[in-house]
């Protein structure tokens, strides 16, 4: 009889023991795989070149000007000053200021370039007339009307920027406000370590704004700003964060898990997070994509080119005036697409970190008006019941009024 075949082994099973989350959660971690690698550090600059590093003198010394104009911080207006901006005044006193205007002192490199080619141009038609360099003046009344509508929808986009991270930034302040009027009015238990832990919470809904301004501008010390407001263990915490504004919003939804606050109320001022998350979302969208660089760049261009041709079109009508009408050109033009270039990021161009202040001292004053309609309710109750205020609530001699307070 033929021997039976061999049997085959059967499979092993690989027994995996599953633990549940419940039954040990300080080991229950999330992993998030990586998208994209780090990037690898880029190579050294090379040595500049000297002739490079004279020309570019003077555009480095008009753009170090006007980042330290751009890094200072702007006040909210008052009603002196809305009376001095509405001045009749105002032409005169913005005439005198042009030397410490950021605008203008970014201009004087192209402004000063196209004027001495101007001038360059001018001289070499008048050493040598016959073969001067003219052309007709068909071209400029055709393309003038698109170099006005370049101009005017970068200014227009720019604006628009501009007036979507002033709304953005104003939905977060008023989330932060709302929030924190909730959590000093929902409160519930009167313990000790409730209160503090309601004055925890109330000082990291504080800082939130704060944290997101150091997060969408540049050259902003954190930790100065956010020294009065956290302790330096959460402080640590927040700073050793990539993102320091969701840190925050982590602290915030945890506390409101913590506290003894009703559920229905809990979720009310969970819900008011989203106005954190989404002015986190809007601003680092507006930081990070700017207006398309093809329109930049083509408006750019289109300023350069016309303002190289310009003298060589003005020379047959001009002559000598082509100097000041190319200067005055380009002063003009180039102004306007220096003002969308900057209000482009709008962040730098809003008084952040005085409406930052006016939050925190608005809250501090909210805080002590609550305790002092909280005190005068309590004892306008006690006079109702013992029958001493007339109709209307209050009292009604200033006997009765010294008893009450």
């Amino acid at each position: 009889m033929p021997a039976p075949p061999p049997s085959r082994p059967s499979p092993r099973r690989h027994h995996h023991h599953h633990h549940p989350a419940s039954a040990n959660p300080t080991r229950h971690r999330l992993h998030i795989a990586r998208c994209f690698p780090d990037q690898l550090p880029k190579p050294p600059s090379p040595n500049p070149n000297p002739l490079l590093s004279l020309l570019t003198a003077v555009p480095d010394w008009a753009d170090a000007v006007s980042e330290r104009r751009i890094q200072e911080q702007r006040p909210l207006y008052t009603h002196e000053q809305w009376r001095e901006h509405r001045s009749s005044l105002r032409h005169l006193r913005h005439l005198l200021s042009s030397l410490s205007s950021r605008v203008i002192l970014s201009l004087v490199p192209p402004v000063s370039a196209f004027t001495a080619f101007a001038a360059a141009v001018a001289t070499y038609n008048t050493l040598a007339p016959d073969y001067a360099l003219t052309a007709s003046s068909l071209p400029y009344q055709l393309t003038a009307p698109a170099l006005a509508l370049l101009l005017v929808f970068r200014t227009e986009a720019s604006y628009a920027r501009f007036d979507e991270g002033r709304k953005a930034w104003m939905r977060v302040l008023a989330g932060a406000a709302e929030l924190a009027g909730m959590v000093m009015h929902l409160g519930g238990d009167e313990r000790g370590d409730e209160e503090a832990g309601r004055g925890a919470l109330l000082n990291y809904i504080l800082a939130f704004p704060v944290a997101l301004k150091c997060h969408i501008t540049s050259n902003s010390n954190i930790r100065k700003d956010l020294q009065g407001l956290l302790s330096e263990d959460d402080l640590n915490v927040v700073l050793s964060s990539k993102h320091r504004p969701r840190c925050i919003i982590e602290f915030i939804s945890q506390s409101l898990q913590m506290l003894d606050f009703e559920e229905h109320r809990r979720s009310v001022m969970e819900s008011k997070l989203s106005y954190f998350l989404e002015g986190i979302c809007v601003c680092e969208q507006i930081i990070g994509i700017p207006v398309p660089l093809s329109y930049t760049r083509l408006t750019s261009r289109f300023l350069v080119l016309w303002h190289l041709t310009l003298p060589i079109i003005l020379w047959n009508e001009c002559k000598w005036i082509v100097v000041p009408a190319t200067f005055v050109s380009a002063a003009s033009l180039f102004c306007i697409e220096e003002v969308g270039v900057l209000i482009e990021e709008p962040f730098p161009m809003l008084a952040l970190d005085a409406q930052c202040k006016q939050l925190h001292d608005s809250m501090h004053d909210m805080m002590s008006v609550q305790d002092s309609v909280r005190k005068r309710l309590v004892a306008k109750t006690k006079a109702r019941r013992r029958g001493r205020l007339p109709q209307n609530g209050w009292p009604s001699s200033k006997v009765e009024q010294v008893k009450v307070d």
